[in-house]
């Protein structure tokens, strides 16, 4: 997965014009994601994560993480993947009021 080498470290919680999200599965058994701001929750079949383009939920089986950067927030998954739906409007709430209530 590439990412600019130029690209500042920023804070996980804030979305910025600048921050992209990328999706990318190979054969529906490895997939690399961008954009990751926190991985919420996790397990062998659901693995839920808020990104800067909102709240996404992968189903599958078998899933681990392979790779995990939170710095440049990058998340390499492997196992099988069933489905990948999003939930909310995709604005990334800031601060503690925004997390609280986002």
């Amino acid at each position: 997965m590439s990412t600019p080498s130029s690209r500042p470290n920023l804070p996980t919680d804030i979305k910025t014009s600048g921050e992209s999200h990328r999706v990318s599965l190979l054969d529906r058994a490895h997939l690399q994601i961008s954009g990751v701001c926190e991985v919420i929750s996790f397990d062998e079949d659901t693995v839920l994560l808020r990104t800067v383009c909102g709240t996404m939920k992968i189903e599958g089986g078998a899933m681990h993480v392979s790779a995990l950067n939170v710095d440049r927030g990058e998340l390499v998954l492997d196992g099988r993947v069933d489905g990948i739906s999003y939930e909310g409007d995709g604005t990334v709430k800031s601060g503690f009021w925004g997390r609280l209530f986002g």
